[in-house]
């Protein structure tokens, strides 16, 4: 039980690093000596020490190190990146007991680091919370064994499943279907994600920023797909704010935060996974519209879903998709309903 306890301790440590670490993952860890917390520590940020690190060193009275034992929610490293390997940190020393949540499936990891663990004479207990452990990093694990990033699909609903009213040109204005503080919600999210999908009809006719102006946190990554290059430059997503890949047919060309990227649509989900790799994105968010999505839904490339639906009854319009699944999880945010899916 009380192992238990300390890895829910280093889950909720870890926690702290999200949107701040990726392609990494997130990873939290504690000594304990004596049934104590001594130290503790997680990945703050992509490319800086990593949680065992920050462990190890917040440790006052270092020679209780040779009594301890380390929590760690993910393998230890046992390779050198932009830091030293986290295994050879923790033979040196000398902490005789490591407990780990999960393995790590990244090829320069996959076991080395408990293998050099338990060469080094060390005690190596496995799978403590491991469904939680796997759960904290299901992007990086995604990305890792599937070999696309893991996808979210997003978006929002009226009453009787409407996406939009059809645009005329007595309604050609958008249509909002949440309340105005559902968005700090939404972009929270985008924070959380490296990268934001949608398409050029969404462009078009919405002209979203698709930042976290909302809220404290990074911009993610945003890919428009813009076939035949008909969109306005004037538009938000062509401002500085984040970096921006144009998904089109014709040309490759790089403008400050602007680049287009050409692509085979023959081909299209291999060559967006390659795009995502180059650009170190292990997670997306497809906000729309209701085509793109269900390009998505059809091919069956999706982690989860989110739909938030709000007060509105349109009657007719854009269909929004539909998931023929039961909910994982569905609460109320203010005057608008939330639905998770799970796939």
């Amino acid at each position: 039980m009380k192992y238990e306890a300390y890895m829910q301790r280093c889950i909720e440590l870890a926690q702290n690093g999200a949107g701040n670490v990726s392609p990494n993952p997130m990873v939290g860890a504690v000594v304990v000596y004596d049934d104590k917390i001594i130290g503790e520590g997680y990945h703050q940020l992509y490319g800086e020490a990593h949680a065992e690190v920050n462990a190890i060193k917040s440790v006052k009275e270092k020679s209780l190190l040779s009594e301890a034992t380390i929590y760690v929610s993910l393998e230890p490293c046992a390779h050198f990146g932009k830091t030293p390997p986290c295994s050879n940190l923790i033979i040196e020393s000398k902490i005789p007991n490591v407990v780990i949540g999960c393995s790590d499936p990244f090829a320069q990891v996959a076991g080395k680091g408990i293998e050099k663990l338990k060469a080094a004479g060390i005690k190596v207990s496995m799978g403590v919370l491991e469904k939680e452990c796997l759960e904290l990093n299901k992007r990086f694990f995604t990305f890792h064994e599937k070999k696309r990033p893991y996808i979210i699909l997003k978006w929002a609903q009226s009453q009787d499943g409407f996406m939009d009213k059809k645009r005329t040109d007595t309604c050609p204005t958008i249509n909002w279907i949440t309340h105005p503080n559902t968005k700090q919600l939404t972009h929270k999210w985008r924070s959380e994600e490296d990268a934001i999908l949608i398409g050029k009809n969404t462009a078009i006719n919405d002209n979203p920023e698709l930042t976290t102006r909302a809220v404290d946190g990074k911009n993610p990554i945003r890919i428009v797909i813009d076939r035949k290059l008909e969109l306005s430059k004037d538009l938000k997503i062509f401002n500085s704010v984040s970096k921006t890949i144009i998904l089109n047919e014709f040309e490759n060309k790089e403008n400050g935060s602007i680049l287009h990227q050409k692509v085979d649509f023959e081909s299209f989900f291999d060559v967006l996974w390659s795009i995502c790799t180059e650009n170190d994105i292990i997670s997306l968010i497809v906000e729309g519209g209701a085509f793109t999505l269900n390009q998505f839904i059809e091919k069956e490339l999706w982690d989860e879903a989110r739909v938030l639906t709000g007060k509105p009854f349109f009657a007719e319009g854009v269909k929004a998709p539909l998931l023929n699944l039961e909910p994982a999880e569905q609460f109320t945010f203010g005057k608008d309903k939330i639905t998770y899916y799970i796939k």
